[in-house]
């Protein structure tokens, strides 16, 4: 069997619900993980409905960090539904810097010609919790860009200068976090961000936070930067994990389980990870 355990729905920037995810699982035959961005909103329907539908499923969130001036996302996985509330209030102040600087971004698209409405990008989310993917989306509805990657490079990443991000929780803090509600932290995709050489000199500081693992496995990655993810997991006595990042129709061609076809996680990733759990 395999599993997937980086998943998105339309709680945060995914186009599938909670419900619909459980049923492309099993469809799929997988173990899946939901990973919401900033919250976990979704994981009660989640949960309930991969019960009923007899899919393993695991719990978790996707948070925004920050780490000497980089943004990095930090997974946690086997989040507890007694911890929810304070996950939600964790994030409470980021979701309104989030929304301030998601207004600047598209004021500042529209003063350079690009017909963008912030009343409904925010319709986008069921939340009402917007971010740059569903900006892209409108902005490819609009006929501007082909792709979300093609808006990001052109207009959406901050070196384009019409993005400020808004200030994140430090990468070690957030770390913390998740071992105090017992969830198991992971890096996420964490090549697409730095290189090998600056991954390794950041980890040390995050095993000492409590890092447990970090995704070897991601759509993103060619045979190459999996094969240098697992060397440094190895190294640093990480456990591994892989995902998708499926988002639905928000980033097509990313599949449930096999990513762009470049992936087949094991469900033996997901035994040491559970395994883990049971022990912290």
């Amino acid at each position: 069997m395999r599993c997937d355990l980086h998943a998105h729905t339309v709680h945060s920037d995914g186009s599938f619900t909670p419900e619909e995810l459980v049923a492309l699982a099993k469809k799929e035959n997988i173990i899946v993980a939901l990973t919401d961005h900033n919250t976990v909103s979704g994981l009660a329907d989640f949960i309930a409905q991969a019960q009923r539908q007899g899919v393993t499923a695991v719990g978790g969130v996707e948070l925004s960090t920050q780490q000497d001036g980089r943004e990095f996302h930090l997974l946690g996985l086997f989040v507890e539904p007694k911890y929810y509330a304070r996950v939600e209030q964790l994030c409470l102040d980021y979701h309104e810097l989030k929304r301030k600087s998601n207004i600047q971004l598209i004021e500042r698209l529209r003063e350079a010609g690009y017909s963008v409405d912030f009343d409904e990008v925010v319709k986008m989310n069921v939340k009402g919790r917007a971010n740059r993917a569903h900006i892209a989306a409108k902005l490819i509805e609009g006929g501007y860009f082909a792709t979300i990657g093609e808006a990001f490079d052109k207009v959406l990443d901050e070196k384009c200068g019409y993005y400020t991000p808004p200030k994140r929780i430090s990468l070690p803090d957030a770390i913390r976090f998740l071992r105090e509600i017992k969830a198991v932290p992971v890096l996420a995709h964490p090549l697409k961000e730095i290189s090998p050489e600056a991954l390794e000199r950041l980890l040390p500081e995050l095993k000492e936070a409590g890092l447990v693992a970090m995704e070897t496995m991601h759509s993103s990655y060619d045979d190459e930067k999996i094969a240098v993810s697992k060397a440094i997991a190895e190294k640093f006595g990480l456990l591994e994990s892989g995902g998708s990042d499926f988002h639905g129709t928000i980033k097509p061609g990313v599949n449930l389980g096999v990513g762009k076809g470049n992936l087949c996680i094991d469900e033996a990733v997901y035994r040491a990870l559970l395994e883990y759990k049971k022990n912290m």
